[in-house]
């Protein structure tokens, strides 16, 4: 259960309290007795698929949590600060307030909230106790819980909890009351009705017109050999260039959804519950676990590589260093695309469906379990980090 937020952060940098300052205090540090709910903090920035990694855990967890909602700085929107505790890349007056009484228990993703976890951390004198998804960039031991599924490389260490697939659950009932709304919108469609799913740039893939052209024509083969309709929906990552090419290229009988912010009616749920099979591009894990997780005929299309050719480079070397099985801290969806694959939830476009079949396996249990042991530990405070 998530309470509900306030809208503003305008106040002032908080400087360390005591615990005897701290009208809360921890959970960890209160007398015996029956133990009150840990007060469990949410950070969530703009990014939508990292935010329902974060809430499927939160709603798991057998103790109400409050989101934070916050807001990045325009230039940091896109740039990488370097990872150190602190507030300095925020909006404060578009976030929700960072006050006492300090949480006992923080849960968020991301390098950008990474750091205001930390400031948390230092405010309450290393009491509040930080669970991650992903692996931080720097200060990783200061995180008493690191959830790493497949696409993250990096050393076995005690507080990294290893997956398979990030932690997404779908909400089959919102999937199957989109579906009954859609149903008379799609009914007159040639079957097999396949949806393409894009999702959008990031700083080692691309998603520009060139690639959006490709991707869109070599969907339309695949539907003229079955007599089928193609279903496009972008997503609020796709570049309006690679959008606009899509849609020129468009083949007869099939649909676009561009996304807009104002746009209310979305199909990409009814879709999750309406469509044959399913193209997805391969920057959206997100997109990608869940259609998996429904068991649906998958094709992964890959992006190709993005960044200048030093950038390209370090990322061929990782890759090197990773398959001889030595330490590399980095993020490859490559891996994860290859695990879907290896376990038959998904081809590569381009090769037949697969039937419909098994579903990818959830392991939100697992999560679950380190968490609660991690906040049911005897008191003390979080070690300084040293990398």
């Amino acid at each position: 259960m998530v309470a509900a937020s306030s809208d503003s952060c305008n106040s002032l940098p908080m400087m360390p309290l005591s615990a005897s300052d701290d009208p809360a205090g921890s959970a960890a540090e209160r007398p015996d007795g029956p133990r009150p709910a840990p007060l469990v903090w949410l950070l969530l920035a703009d990014k939508v698929g990292d935010n329902a990694q974060v809430r499927t855990i939160a709603d798991a967890l057998p103790w109400p949590s409050v989101e934070k909602r916050l807001k990045v700085q325009p230039q940091f929107a896109t740039a990488k600060p370097p990872v150190i505790p602190s507030l300095h890349h925020l909006d404060r007056a578009r976030c929700d307030p960072l006050e006492p009484p300090w949480p006992d228990l923080v849960i968020t993703i991301g390098r950008r909230m990474s750091m205001v976890a930390l400031w948390i951390q230092e405010q309450s004198q290393g009491r509040t106790r930080l669970a991650i998804v992903g692996l931080p960039r720097r200060l990783g031991d200061r995180f008493q819980l690191i959830v790493a599924a497949t696409q993250y490389r990096g050393p076995e260490r005690p507080n990294i909890l290893r997956l398979d697939y990030p932690p997404m659950r779908i909400d089959e009932p919102a999937i199957a009351a989109a579906a009954a709304l859609w149903r008379p919108r799609l009914a007159g469609l040639p079957r097999p009705l396949t949806a393409v799913l894009v999702g959008g740039r990031t700083s080692a893939l691309r998603l520009d017109a060139e690639v959006g052209g490709r991707l869109i024509a070599g969907a339309g083969r695949l539907a003229a050999a079955t007599a089928g309709t193609l279903y496009i929906t972008t997503s609020r990552r796709t570049p309006a260039e690679a959008v606009d090419a899509i849609a020129a290229a468009l083949p007869d009988g099939a649909v676009l959804h561009r996304w807009s912010a104002e746009q209310a009616a979305n199909p990409y749920l009814a879709l999750l519950g309406l469509a044959d099979r399913f193209i997805v591009t391969g920057d959206s894990l997100s997109m990608l676990v869940e259609v998996a997780r429904l068991g649906r005929p998958l094709a992964i299309y890959p992006l190709p590589a993005a960044g200048r050719p030093v950038a390209r480079l370090g990322r061929w070397l990782g890759d090197r260093l990773h398959r001889l099985g030595l330490p590399v801290g980095s993020r490859e969806v490559g891996d994860l695309h290859r695990l879907l694959i290896r376990q038959g939830f998904a081809v590569w476009f381009g090769q037949p469906f697969r039937p419909p079949g098994p579903r990818a396996p959830d392991e939100l249990a697992r999560i679950v379990e380190r968490v609660v042991a991690l906040v049911e530990q005897p008191g003390g405070r979080a070690a300084p980090g040293r990398n």
